[in-house]
């Protein structure tokens, strides 16, 4: 047995692509395309993970139905987790786009950020934590993650 990918409904494909590519950072590695079926499935990598999916490893899917539907419950989903190199300043850019922090990295080592169809992502601090530093020390948490 071999764990594929986590699949994510996502209701604005353009919204959903701008977050997890060019705020998140994940690399798109597959695309289908299912006319008959309305659909289309996009298969995400984190940068260090690109080589490794294109061979089978995990990625994340998003799964975008042509026809509107509204999905409820991105919370009881639980939540992705991906960890980065610098967790201060991927958040700062994060928050520079416009993206809530809901729960701030204050002790330099996870954060939980939400997606535009709300699903919880958890941030984590390669290695050892960041000395605690501010705005994140003092910064309170933001709806719910």
């Amino acid at each position: 047995m071999r764990y594929l990918h986590t699949m994510v409904r996502i209701r604005d494909l353009d919204s959903s692509m701008r977050f997890y590519t060019d705020l998140f950072g994940l690399q798109e590695v597959r695309r289908i395309e299912n006319e008959k079926g309305r659909f289309t499935l996009i298969f995400l990598a984190a940068p260090e993970d690109v080589e490794a999916a294109r061979t089978g490893a995990p990625c994340l899917e998003l799964t975008y139905n042509w026809d509107p539907e509204d999905y409820t419950g991105g919370r009881n989903f639980g939540h992705l987790a991906y960890e980065v190199d610098d967790i201060y300043g991927f958040c700062r850019r994060l928050m520079e786009n416009g993206v809530t922090i809901n729960r701030p990295p204050r002790d330099g080592h996870m954060a939980f950020v939400r997606s535009p169809d709300g699903i919880s992502i958890e941030i984590l601090q390669k290695g050892e934590p960041l000395p605690t530093a501010e705005p994140w020390a003092s910064m309170p948490n933001t709806g719910s993650w």
